[in-house]
């Protein structure tokens, strides 16, 4: 796959790509309790320079041995977890394919590294470097500490900090039956994430450097 020069996402985000992460789970706490799901989703920059949502990646999760699941959590979410259609895979295996998708993307765009973006990102963060250590994977691609909120951005476009309503301003279809599975939500927040990137760029706040 070739890019030019000005419609690589490496050089609007300083060699990062953004990928967003959706991990649902059995709690709040992100060394005790269960990831059940994750979605990424790729996103790209067309031959104007716009961003658009490309694919989705998503893996159901067994939890791990000894994790807390709070029926609450089940509740909110709707997951069964031990459902016997679920084809759910292990951490290892769900981010281990998660992460090879990404370092091809990577390589494909020039990038040195991914950055997580999300709807409350440090939540996410937080349950998927406790999964990469519990899993003691040594290629994490995604940045350690360095993350985009949607949550946060949503609040300055338009004065919205929860994924339904910042999506609704932006004029984002979001069905709330839908709602509260990864990639329902990971796709949601990468057409958030990528409406107001755009509308920043056509509002004149960003050109491509080639420095």
């Amino acid at each position: 796959m070739n890019f030019s020069a000005d419609q690589q996402i490496c050089n609007r985000f300083r060699g990062f790509l953004p990928v967003i992460v959706d991990i649902e789970t059995g709690g709040f706490n992100a060394s005790t309790d269960a990831m059940l799901e994750i979605a990424g989703t790729i996103i790209r920059m067309d031959e104007d320079g716009q961003l658009e949502v490309h694919r989705t990646y998503n893996f159901h999760v067994k939890p791990f041995e000894g994790a807390n699941i709070e029926q609450a959590s089940l509740d909110f979410t709707g997951i069964d977890p031990y459902h016997p259609f679920r084809e759910a895979v292990d951490e290892h295996e769900a981010l281990t394919e998660l992460f090879k998708v990404i370092r091809k993307e990577m390589k494909d765009q020039h990038c040195s590294r991914a950055v997580l973006v999300g709807h409350n990102a440090h939540f996410d963060a937080g349950f998927l470097n406790a999964a990469v250590e519990r899993c003691e994977i040594k290629r994490n691609p995604f940045h350690p500490f360095s993350f985009f909120d949607t949550a946060t951005l949503g609040g300055l476009a338009f004065g919205q900090t929860v994924l339904a309503k910042a999506c609704a301003e932006a004029g984002i279809s979001f069905d709330n039956a839908e709602a509260h599975s990864a990639a329902y939500d990971a796709e949601r927040t990468a057409e958030l994430f990528c409406d107001i990137v755009n509308r920043w760029k056509e509002c004149g706040g960003w050109m491509p450097s080639f420095d």
